[in-house]
Parts: C-alpha cells; sequence; structure tokens
C-alpha cells in the first residue's frame, strides 16, 4: 500500500499553480483568435453574428450593405486542385491558410462593398468572408464583372485599406 500526505501549504501551492495555469491557458486561447496579417495590429477575427462580419470587413475600411448577397455552407476540398491552390495563395499572403480546414464545412458570407475606391458600379464589388466556428479563416474581395479581379481583404496594388 502506498499513502501520499500533503501539508496545507503543499496543497496551497498546488492549487495556486493550478490557477496560474488556467489563466495562461486561457490568455494563449483568447491571443490565438487573433491573427496578424502583415500589419502592426493583430485583427479581431469575429465573425459569428452579422454585426461582427461587419465589424471585421470595417477594419480594412469597406462599408458593406447590412444585409450578405449570399450564405451557403461549402466544404473545403480534402485535395486542392489548381483553383484551389491559386485560391489558398491569395489566402496565405494575408495570414489565412485553408489547408488546415480541408473536408470541413464553412460557411460563405458575401456582402456587396458600397465604397470601393475608383468603382461606380459597386453592385459587382463583394466580400467574401469564410467563416468556421465563428472566426473569419478566410475571405476576398472581387469584381463579378466579366473582366473583373479578386485580391484579399488589402488590395494588393496599394496594399492600403480602401479609405487611404
Amino acid at each position: 500500500m502506498f499513502v501520499l500526505s500533503f501539508s496545507k501549504k503543499q496543497i496551497r501551492l498546488g492549487v495556486l499553480v493550478a490557477v496560474i495555469l488556467a489563466l495562461l491557458i486561457a490568455f494563449l486561447c483568447v491571443t490565438h483568435k487573433n491573427v496578424k496579417t502583415g500589419k502592426e495590429n493583430a485583427l479581431n477575427l469575429r465573425a459569428a453574428t452579422q454585426e461582427e462580419r461587419i465589424a471585421y470587413l470595417s477594419q480594412f475600411g469597406y462599408e458593406v450593405a447590412p444585409d450578405p448577397v449570399e450564405v451557403q455552407e461549402i466544404i473545403i476540398p480534402e485535395v486542392f486542385n489548381d483553383t484551389y491552390e491559386v485560391y489558398n495563395g491569395i489566402q496565405k499572403k494575408q495570414g489565412f491558410d485553408l489547408l488546415p480546414y480541408a473536408g470541413k464545412r464553412v460557411k460563405k458570407w458575401s456582402y456587396r462593398i458600397l465604397n470601393y475606391p475608383g468603382e461606380e458600379n459597386a453592385e459587382y464589388i463583394l466580400a467574401t468572408l469564410l467563416i468556421f466556428d465563428g472566426q473569419v479563416v478566410g475571405g476576398d474581395v472581387c469584381s463579378t464583372e466579366l473582366e473583373g479581379f479578386m485580391h484579399g481583404f488589402v488590395r494588393e496594388n496599394t496594399e492600403q485599406s480602401p479609405t487611404t
């Protein structure tokens, strides 16, 4: 038979260590939900609600229509074809990577951008967010016109937000 005995001082020390570890884990979980995208400040990636999705896009200076143009559930393919490789390249440039979500369901939310610089016809400019578990995991800004474009949330040709 094996018997362990602890003094009150040892028990208090053990509880203190456990509390410190719990606080450290909670801190790491909260800070892990923010990703740096080549900027000085971390972006808020929360996107579980309509307000959070619009707030995410406003971090880049975009004003969007309050209601999404499209909402759909998609499955990120297990194996990326050439198109997904190119799209994931856009994601990697802005600090995301879709590979960890291969085979998983994500929600795709598309919003009309109302203030895209240099575009008179805003009805063709969309911001698309890919959401997994209430967090932005990717997305893009694109023009749906025939000779359209697609880039990350920051314009590639200026590396500035639309309002600067």
